[in-house]
């Protein structure tokens, strides 16, 4: 079993939707059974799981205090990959979470303000000794402010070669349990979420399987 934890200090970089998203891309290429964890008092993948139809990921309601123990638990029943969404603020439960994932997906939008707060994901990320790989998100299309943040990012780590832009079905799939994919499998954003997995994927196939 494999762990993909979503982090960011900086509120609104769009981790809930990214952790959703990534979760039904894993299931839908295979890469299931796959859980979602989370993390969030706000508990904003939670509201997004309730309202779902389809039977899949999974729902795993975790105490953050026995997170280890409750992963343990999934993995001997058989889940291959947890995907876990963290709170903006919580820096316990950040650490508790990269404590446990193999790889930590940074969602940072092109701005100032996101680019400067991700200095100190970074240091937690680097702190754990963890795999991390940083998306801009919510980038406006054809403009030339995501190259730049890319520019600013990759002085941090890997970036992923794959953008993902604001679009209205990002929003629209969430409010009823669903993902781009599943509201329209054409749709650009769809193929961007479908690339972003398949590069996650393979930053995820490069640790070794937990014991």
């Amino acid at each position: 079993m494999h762990v993909l934890g979503l982090a960011s200090q900086k509120g609104g970089a769009g981790k809930t939707t990214l952790a959703a998203h990534m979760a039904v891309e894993a299931e839908r290429s295979g890469a299931g059974p796959v859980a979602v964890v989370d993390t969030d008092p706000q508990g904003s993948l939670s509201a997004w799981w309730n309202t779902r139809a389809a039977h899949t990921p999974l729902f795993a309601a975790v105490d953050i205090a026995q997170l280890a123990t409750h992963l343990a638990a999934l993995e001997s029943r058989g889940i291959r990959l947890v995907v876990i969404d963290t709170p903006p603020a919580l820096i316990d439960t950040i650490k508790n979470v990269l404590s446990v994932a193999d790889v930590v997906l940074i969602p940072a939008r092109p701005s100032p303000h996101d680019l400067r707060a991700v200095a100190t994901t970074v240091e937690m990320v680097e702190e754990a000794g963890k795999r991390l790989v940083f998306v801009i998100n919510g980038a406006t299309p054809r403009t030339t402010i995501a190259a730049d943040a890319v520019r600013v990012l990759a002085q941090h780590g890997r970036v992923a070669p794959v953008t993902i832009h604001q679009r209205i079905d990002f929003a629209a799939s969430m409010i009823d349990g669903r993902t781009v994919g599943e509201l329209n499998p054409q749709s650009r954003s769809a193929q961007e979420i479908a690339d972003l997995w398949k590069y996650v994927k393979t930053q995820i196939s490069k640790c070794v399987r937990r014991p």
